[in-house]
């Protein structure tokens, strides 16, 4: 006996089914440079207990009485410093991305964004991707270097989602890629290009890593590890270029030791003894953002000028270049693989 398809009845509800997804995903940003909306995103982001890990009951009455009702002005400002007419730049080219993704990878595969924390929120677009037929998701934290505060924390709210859902996705994770040869020739790749645009030749290139306080290292966080061998892989290949490259930690909040070198100490120093050309980039960002484009490229800018240095530039991340893409459509073929 041989088996034969079933019809479905006529009222049944049509159903979508057997397609792949993926899901990008990066930090967050507020909806608008506003203390309104920024409030609102710092609620979520310092609430989140891989983020700040101090029990809610000493944290929450820090947080909601003091600053949540004195940091949102001071970072809108911030914010407004770097917005576009689109947008916030994380958002903006977060999208992008997945919009050069989606061309690169074919109707095979559906591409979104999201974002860990504000809007499009993971839950919200791991629901449209089933929507429209995703049975299988690769969730792509767009995190070069682990960290339970980061790609921890991406997986954390996708759980949480499928938690909620009667018919869950199969869902793969984009590992983390510090070290990989993709990542580190498009490193190489995309700042040789830009340093040699630039109009004067570095004395110091400055590789600032977004900061984690120092208990992380020695709980077992892999993240520092991680940005030091990304550093010592990405020196191999700048070596003999006429600078000297050093690795920083930038972002401190809070009393606690953070991670060291702080990259706003190491730019003081070296203005201080008589550096006068300066390169900085971001290596452990996938998108530029805040971090970049206003604490590094302004306040760092500022603060090396006032120190009595005269050069000062800020490279961007990999954003949507070309080794950019092509890098992240390396990575995205290789975790798809079985699948597409």
């Amino acid at each position: 006996m041989t088996w034969q398809p079933q019809t479905l009845p006529a009222d049944h509800p049509p159903v979508k089914s057997g397609g792949v997804g993926v899901l990008i995903v990066n930090l967050g940003t507020p909806d608008a440079p506003e203390p309104g909306p920024v409030k609102r995103y710092l609620a979520e982001f310092l609430s989140d207990r891989r983020v700040v890990e101090i029990p809610p009951i000493a944290w929450q009455p820090i947080l909601r009485g003091i600053i949540l009702n004195t940091r949102p002005k001071k970072s809108a400002h911030a914010y407004r410093q770097v917005w576009t007419d689109e947008g916030s730049p994380l958002a903006v080219i977060t999208r992008q991305q997945a919009e050069a993704m989606q061309a690169r990878l074919g109707d095979s595969v559906t591409v979104d964004w999201a974002m860990r924390y504000g809007t499009p929120s993971i839950p919200e677009r791991l629901k449209a991707l089933m929507d429209k037929g995703c049975e299988r998701i690769l969730l792509a934290p767009m995190y070069p270097q682990y960290s339970g505060a980061t790609t921890a924390t991406v997986v954390d709210k996708a759980g949480e989602a499928l938690g909620k859902m009667r018919w869950q996705p199969s869902l793969r994770t984009l590992p983390p890629y510090h070290d990989d040869p993709a990542y580190i020739d498009a490193l190489e790749v995309d700042l040789t290009r830009q340093l040699s645009a630039l109009d004067f030749e570095p004395e110091v290139l400055l590789l600032s890593f977004h900061g984690m306080p120092e208990r992380t290292l020695h709980l077992g966080d892999p993240y520092h590890c991680h940005c030091m061998k990304t550093s010592r892989l990405l020196q191999a290949r700048l070596d003999g270029r006429g600078f000297r490259i050093r690795t920083t930690f930038q972002s401190r909040f809070g009393r606690a030791k953070w991670l060291e070198p702080a990259t706003d100490h190491v730019i003081a120093e070296e203005a201080a003894k008589g550096t006068k050309r300066m390169a900085i980039a971001a290596p452990g960002f996938s998108a530029d953002c805040l971090e970049t484009l206003e604490e590094l490229a302004m306040q760092g800018r500022d603060q090396f000028l006032e120190k009595g240095g005269e050069k000062f530039a800020a490279l961007t991340c990999l954003n949507t270049s070309d080794v950019g893409l092509a890098m992240l459509e390396t990575l995205l073929r290789r975790e798809l693989s079985g699948w597409i």
